[in-house]
């Protein structure tokens, strides 16, 4: 199975959960509790500093402008809420022509100048500071208005409220009484003007009336002139409309008769002029005629006497008919020659009628204008008059109090501010929403890798193993330590990973320093060589190397010694603890010998090791710091590139693993490190498990005393020779396999090759 790359199609997007969510306020937690500690204890600490103010409130009520009695020609109408209205009630309460004359009256410029330690204020400070302690509001579910005023004395703040509503009620009244005075004068010069206009007009009407002679009476009813001439005209229209249109019906008829044929003509003329009684008559006669002639010539021949006679019958009959019809027909166009002459008299009527309208019209044109303008002029003369004496008797009237104190302040009884719980309160919910707000932009601040999406989506690499926090060496943990766990199972992805299983030699890279790449190795090495394969771990570090400390042994020689030429590979390979790891320190590096990993002797010594050894593991400095990573990438056959958790950014990582591509390495994959389980989620369900469970578990229950390494020795020990071995004291006889440890476990001990 190839799992060395994902490809970018297969990288699902990135979309939080409400997990990621709580992982990520877990991880800032420290963050979040500072912020939030530092806004709760600002706050109690400023509220617990701010002076206390104590709150009196007056409630007035505000309406509309309006009279006890309806004023003259109108009635007033139910005054609905207006939300606009009272809202601009605020804003005049709190203007200067309101807060100004309360100021001087009441003497608050010398009053709150020696709490600012000044000789006194100024009008307009000391209006500013009355307007920060002033709270104008809507009373609830109803159209009163709150004066709210705060002051550090209670009777102060009383009296500055009740002083406010009066001074505003007072304003309204003023205000009233002089937009009305000022109303009557506008409407009494426009009254005087609109006066003017019409005595001027009354003039040139009479003047018009003499010069065009006019008759008294249609001066003084233009109206039935003009009704009178419209009525004849309209008359003679609708005589000459009807006669036009009884014209076109019999024109149409006589039209459609001429068309037919003398037989069709015969059917048609019946129904197309009802009227006719004679011709119906012939054609009864004619129907009895040619029955009588039928009749006859069944017992008579044509030459009988009764025959002729029955057909000259016939004949005449006939000749009546066509005549009747001729008749018709000439009736019919005389008839219409007579409506069209109708017609063309009804026109002449009309079209005289017409003009006789339009030069009465046209003579008494200007003076019936000049009157309409004069009634004109005189309408809106007295409809301003009207509303003059509506203004003036209405400013006569008793008027109700359209401002009204329904409740005068009080001293407060306790202080309201600094309203404690409150504050707290609200120190507590901004903090905490603070914090967790910071902790979110650090976190989308930090472009470290921190879930396995991340490094899928960006390396485009699988994650073969995640390390979890505080791993020291498992040669000293023992191979039941719950960090073991974690390297076998990225030994078992290393395994399945790899496409050719020849390939055993294997380094780990990483793009800077202190990620963890040393102890990654050398624990992987260790879960292999516990698992019963042969391991070499080389130091290949050579400017910074760290495995030998995790030894406890020399670094005199090693590497550098055998590359070099000084020391053979037997002298310089030590063993250790465990019988299946071998260890090469790097030995000391000359500074004329910066370049010994690319050397032939290097790649000789890789080929040796990998020949002598199952797996040969090789520590390596950072990528990003020198070549010798690039060079060890390489040359082995496969790598593994560490990343450590929320440590540096994902370009870096990035280019860790592009360069190693670069030099022509292998790639096997990502190893998360340093991770911290118990606080992050996300990753619990990867190596949380396996932690949870080694450190509960007590090796085999009972087998306190007893070390199952040195069973495998005494496995090892007797197996060759068939007898059976012993069980430690205290021990229980091992079940299903006759006394074996169990295949789990077991190394592959008879299988180790021979060291040299």
């Amino acid at each position: 199975m190839d799992t060395t790359k994902v490809p970018a199609a297969a990288v699902s997007d990135s979309q939080l959960h409400f997990l990621d969510y709580w992982r990520i306020i877990r991880i800032r937690k420290t963050v979040i509790l500072a912020v939030f500690l530092l806004v709760v204890l600002t706050t109690t600490a400023v509220t617990f500093v701010l002076q206390e103010s104590y709150c009196s409130i007056v409630r007035i009520a505000v309406e509309k402008d309006v009279t006890d009695i309806d004023p003259l020609g109108r009635t007033q109408g139910p005054m609905q809420f207006d939300p606009y209205f009272i809202q601009t009630e605020f804003e005049k309460i709190q203007s200067k022509s309101i807060l100004y004359p309360v100021v001087e009256k009441l003497t608050l410029n010398k009053k709150w100048a020696g709490r600012y330690n000044e000789v006194s204020l100024a009008t307009p400070e000391t209006y500013l500071l009355l307007r920060k302690n002033l709270d104008v509001r809507q009373s609830r579910n109803t159209s009163l208005i709150e004066i709210r005023v705060f002051s550090e004395d209670k009777n102060e703040a009383a009296d500055v409220a009740n002083e406010i509503a009066e001074a505003y009620q007072q304003s309204r009244v003023r205000n009233k009484q002089v937009q009305a005075n000022k109303a009557i004068e506008v409407l009494e010069t426009r009254l005087n003007e609109e006066s003017r206009q019409v005595e001027e007009l009354q003039k040139r009407v009479d003047d018009l009336r003499t010069s065009l002679k006019i008759p008294e009476s249609i001066a003084d009813a233009p109206s039935f002139q003009a009704s009178l001439e419209r009525e004849t005209v309209s008359g003679l229209e609708a005589d000459r409309i009807r006669a036009q249109s009884e014209y076109v019906f019999y024109q149409t008829k006589l039209a459609g008769l001429k068309k037919l044929d003398r037989k069709e003509l015969r059917k048609a003329v019946p129904t197309v002029v009802p009227t006719e009684v004679q011709l119906p008559q012939l054609f009864e006669q004619m129907v009895s005629a040619e029955q009588r002639v039928a009749q006859l010539l069944k017992d008579y021949s044509a030459e009988h006497p009764d025959v002729q006679r029955a057909v000259a019958l016939q004949v005449t009959i006939n000749k009546q008919i066509e005549e009747r019809l001729d008749g018709i027909l000439t009736g019919l166009e005389n008839q219409v020659v007579s409506l069209k002459a109708r017609v063309d008299d009804y026109m002449d009527q009309v079209n005289r009628a017409k003009e006789r309208a339009a030069d009465a019209a046209g003579k008494s044109r200007p003076f019936f204008q000049a009157k309409r303008d004069m009634e004109n002029r005189q309408r809106i003369r007295d409809a301003i008059l009207l509303r003059t004496l509506q203004e003036r008797v209405d400013a006569t009237l008793p008027k109700s109090s359209i401002v009204e104190i329904v409740d005068r302040a009080e001293p407060g009884l306790r202080p309201v501010r600094p309203n404690i719980p409150l504050n707290i309160a609200l120190g507590v919910i901004v903090g905490l929403v603070m914090g967790v707000g910071l902790a979110f932009f650090i976190e989308y601040l930090d472009t470290s890798v921190k879930t396995i999406d991340d490094v899928e989506r960006s390396l485009a690499a699988p994650v073969l193993g995640v390390i979890p926090q505080n791993v020291g060496a498992l040669i000293e943990e023992g191979p039941d330590s719950p960090h073991a766990e974690a390297y076998r199972v990225l030994r078992t992805n290393v395994l399945f990973s790899r496409k050719d299983s020849s390939a055993n030699s294997l380094t780990v890279v990483s793009g800077g320093a202190g990620e963890g790449k040393s102890t990654t190795i050398f624990n992987l090495a260790t879960v292999f060589a516990q698992n019963g394969q042969r391991v070499l771990i080389v130091d290949s570090d050579l400017r910074r190397p760290s495995l030998h400390k995790l030894l406890n042994v020399s670094n005199t020689l090693g590497l550098t010694n055998y590359l070099l030429k000084q020391n053979t590979l037997e002298e310089v390979i030590q063993t250790t603890k465990l019988p299946t790891m071998d260890f090469l320190p790097s030995g000391k590096l000359p500074s004329s010998s910066l370049g010994v990993l690319n050397s032939a002797r290097m790649k000789e010594f890789i080929k040796d090791a990998k020949s002598r050894y199952d797996f040969v593991f090789f520590d390596s400095p950072p990528i990003m710091g020198v070549s010798d990573a690039s060079i060890l990438a390489s040359e082995v056959d496969l790598a593994l590139l560490v990343v450590q958790y929320r440590k540096y950014p994902q370009a870096m990582t990035l280019r860790a693993k592009q360069m190693v591509e670069k030099v022509g390495g292998t790639m096997l994959g990502v190893v998360l490190n340093n991770i911290n389980i118990s606080q992050d989620s996300y990753y619990y369900y990867y190596s949380g498990y396996y932690y949870d469970y080694y450190s509960k578990y007590d090796k085999y229950d009972k087998y306190d005393k007893y070390d199952k390494y040195d069973r495998y020795d005494r496995y090892d020990r007797y197996e060759g020779r068939g007898e059976k071995q012993p069980e430690p004291e205290g021990a229980p006889a091992a079940k299903n396999n006759g006394g074996e440890p169990p295949a789990g476990d077991r190394p592959a001990g008879t299988d180790i090759k021979p060291k040299y």
